[in-house]
């Protein structure tokens, strides 16, 4: 077996348990983790059983050549009856590093700050996980990549607003990418969190039965426990890229990059950031001091080379805002012609925050000059439960497949989803980016609607309306604040 069992997997010819084994599936491993809960800081947790999970499974495939694993730092040596376990956990970490150059920096060395006999009840469970693939039925690396995304995805899930920092959900990355479609070349995520966007680019390589040396990955991050994330996240999957820690509007860790594929979710509204109103990056117009958004916009457009594009999460303020100059930043990157797609998402796809959000996507040569094509999204998604909604296989498919047929040609306007504007056209609002203004009504017979869809319909009617109601109450204050700041002057 290859130790994580799913639904609707079966023993297999060839299988073999041993006394003490346990098949185990996501909710088991979680469940395991949380023998250290209480016992360590909240912000460390997960640290600690990632770190874990990977020294097992190191030591379990280290006979594939993928990693060095030196004598004294196996699972083996590390049995909670003999003490000290967590500065001989430490030093097991310490030794893989030095023999892998590739993790240098990326294990936990926190193991003596966690309470002893929880950690070695932790240790003997995970003990029990194989990730050897003896029945050749997957590679163990694919299995601790499940794993290991698992673990992430229930630790953004756990940590809430602070997890957004490291994890992007799996729908909107495969959107992003599916856009893109990163077939080769250079591939660059400023903020790069927990490294998600990097595999997602890999996954769609092979699964178009590209090379992983198809796509070269670079990256940064600020954070210096997400960075941690993103270098065994890159390493559990096989992937080596040159991620580097450093803030990006600081320091530009790859000055030199041209990129051909920027992925990106940046902070929302950032508002503490490092701002020089003199870089050479803000060709666009220099981005207001509380809000970094149309910094990151143009950080990502100085990184694409001549024929890069750019995938990114952006609040829904991006689209629409009028102060602090954001509108004159906008404008002039629609005038400038980068701007290819605007898509606005569904509501409830991040738990890590309730602000809405929306996708851009920029080109450095656009297939279709002067246009942008909106798509309407707000409508798509299948809610997992009361709190959470999921883009699906179909909805993916859908929106990817407008922009490819409006990049190649093939376009046609779909009422209330999707529609291809002219400059003129989006002139005309005044560089206001929101699709809802573009695409219209979807033309439908609503006499059978059920009366919870007409309910759920009605009240996003309604919140649109509230949305743009705010836009103009602020827009109306911004001139008001112009001409009393004139006459003042003028006494």
């Amino acid at each position: 077996m290859d130790g994580v069992l799913k639904k609707g997997d079966v023993l297999k010819k060839g299988d073999v348990l041993k006394k003490g084994d346990v098949l185990w599936n996501g909710d088991v491993l979680w469940k395991a983790a949380d023998k250290l809960r209480g016992s360590v800081d909240a912000a460390q947790y997960r640290d600690f059983v990632l770190g874990l999970v990977f020294l097992k499974y190191v030591s379990d495939s280290s006979g594939d050549g993928a990693f060095r694993v030196p004598d004294g730092a196996r699972w083996a040596d590390l049995s909670p009856a003999a003490g000290d376990i967590g500065e001989r956990i430490d030093a097991a970490m310490g030794a893989v590093m030095r023999a892998n150059p590739s993790l240098d920096g990326a294990l936990p060395q926190i193991f003596t700050r966690v309470d002893q006999r929880r950690l070695g009840e932790l240790v003997e469970l995970i003990g029990r996980v194989r990730f050897g693939a003896d029945s050749g039925t997957r590679p163990a690396r694919d299995v601790l990549g499940e794993v290991y995304e698992y673990f992430l995805e229930k630790f953004a899930r756990a940590e809430g607003k602070r997890g957004g920092e490291f994890y992007t959900p799996a729908g909107v990355v495969r959107l992003l990418v599916e856009v893109l479609e990163p077939f080769r070349g250079r591939v660059y995520d400023p903020c790069c969190g927990s490294g998600g966007m990097f595999v997602q680019a890999e996954r769609f390589v092979l699964s178009h039965r590209g090379r992983p040396d198809d796509i070269a990955v670079y990256g940064q991050e600020a954070n210096e426990r997400t960075w941690r994330l993103a270098r065994m996240n890159l390493a559990v999957h096989g992937i080596a890229g040159d991620v580097r820690r450093a803030d990006a509007f600081y320091e530009d860790a790859h000055p030199g990059l041209a990129a051909d594929h920027v992925l990106a979710n940046p902070p929302f509204n950032m508002s503490d950031w490092y701002r020089d109103p003199g870089d050479a990056r803000w060709r666009y117009g220099v981005p207001p001091a509380g809000n970094a958004n149309f910094a990151w916009i143009q950080h990502i457009v100085a990184k694409l080379g001549p024929r890069g594009r750019a995938g990114v999460v952006m609040a829904n303020g991006s689209m629409s805002s009028r102060q602090s100059g954001e509108a004159g930043i906008r404008a002039a990157l629609v005038e400038a012609d980068l701007v290819s797609c605007v898509v606005a998402l569904p509501d409830r796809l991040f738990r890590t925050t309730p602000i809405p959000a929306c996708l851009w996507f920029l080109d450095k040569r656009k297939s279709v000059p002067g246009e942008v094509l909106f798509v309407d999204a707000r409508e798509m998604g299948t809610m997992v439960d009361r709190t959470e909604r999921i883009l699906t296989d179909d909805d993916i498919a859908r929106i990817a497949g407008a922009y490819r047929a409006w990049r190649d040609g093939g376009h046609s306007d779909v009422p209330g989803f999707c529609h291809a504007a002219g400059p003129d056209e989006i002139r005309s609002h005044g560089h206001v980016l929101t699709p809802g203004r573009y695409v219209g009504a979807a033309e439908a017979d609503r006499g059978d609607e059920p009366a919870a869809d007409r309910v759920e319909r009605l009240t996003k009617e309604l919140l649109t309306h509230l949305e743009e109601s705010a836009r103009l109450d602020q827009v109306v204050r911004d001139e008001l604040g112009r001409f009393g700041g004139r006459a003042g002057a003028a006494r």
